[in-house]
């Protein structure tokens, strides 16, 4: 999706004494996704950035029941004055989704005329969305593509933040990747995200961190030219292929909690002699992550690869 184009901080500005308070409206962000992304972190950092930068801030925030998995999102609000913490329907400025479908579902929350809609292109489907059990069927997710979207906000951009992450060698940096691109719509020196963003990330990560939230600005800043004829190819509905799951199990991080097990739909997981969680029933897991989303430990991933590929793998 494309939109129009935004005044932007330059690349490289340093930092400088926080900038007398001029906003006399309140800004409104609103950051959504599931339990697990780091919905919270995102809002953390820019409230903490906001309010050094002279403006009273209010934060307001729905995760504690969600878990992984789960519903959560985040209100922030800064300006000269600003009396609520929650964002009314048709009132923000900037909304900042993790998944697609609830980026999609908090659409009506984004001002019609100016807001800005950016969305990684990630779609976890919860496993009980399944109309049918067997691997590859239909399930109840949203279809509708970048383009049908785009006539619906202001400036809207579909970015697969997930998988730049991944290509840097973290994939739990997403979250930062649309950090960067969020700050393309704030005039924050570039100097003061990236300081913030180093106080809330862990210390062994701030490189890679730092490097996500770069890749998010330049991504926007591309996005904002003018598209070459061999562009990015928009968005796709999910598409309904074949596929075998693959499960890739830490045995290193599984702590044989066991809810992997007791949890699975199929019943097809088991604990091991060695009390380390292993996939026993192949033939009946339908790849429906809830294992992924549920292990406290992340010693879990589900991959689902095309039948066509998964069996070339399994040939070699």
């Amino acid at each position: 999706m494309s939109g129009s184009k935004l005044a932007s901080v330059e690349a490289g500005e340093a930092s400088a004494a926080p900038a007398p308070i001029a906003r006399k409206t309140p800004f409104n962000v609103l950051i959504v996704g599931v339990g697990g992304q780091g919905v919270i972190m995102v809002s953390k950092v820019l409230a903490a950035l906001a309010q050094w930068r002279g403006f009273e801030v209010k934060q307001s925030e729905v995760h504690g029941m969600a878990k992984r998995g789960g519903s959560v999102f985040s209100h922030v609000r800064f300006g000269e004055r600003v009396w609520s913490p929650t964002i009314a329907k048709g009132e923000a400025d900037v909304l900042i989704a993790l998944e697609w479908a609830e980026g999609l579902r908090w659409l009506p929350y984004l001002k019609p005329a100016t807001g800005i809609f950016i969305c990684d292109t990630k779609r976890i489907v919860p496993p009980f969305a399944c109309l049918n059990r067997k691997p590859g069927a239909a399930m109840r997710y949203s279809r509708e593509t970048a383009e049908q979207v785009a006539n619906y906000v202001a400036e809207g951009y579909a970015i697969d933040a997930t998988t730049m992450a991944e290509e840097l060698g973290n994939e739990r940096a997403a979250n930062v990747v649309l950090l960067g691109a969020l700050s393309t719509a704030l005039d924050f020196p570039i100097a003061d995200w990236e300081s913030t963003v180093s106080e809330f990330v862990p210390k062994k990560t701030i490189a890679v961190n730092l490097e996500a939230f770069r890749l998010g600005r330049t991504w926007i800043a591309e996005a904002r030219s003018p598209a070459p004829a061999t562009g990015t190819p928009p968005l796709l509905p999910l598409a309904e292929v074949p596929f075998t799951p693959r499960l890739e199990i830490n045995a290193a991080w599984c702590k044989s909690c066991d809810i992997c097990v007791k949890m699975c739909p199929e019943r097809c997981l088991r604990l091991n002699d060695d009390r380390i969680a292993e996939l026993a029933n192949p033939e009946k897991c339908t790849g429906c992550r809830l294992c992924e989303w549920l292990c406290p430990d992340f010693a879990i991933r589900v991959h689902l690869e095309a039948q066509g590929k998964a069996a070339e793998e399994a040939a070699r």
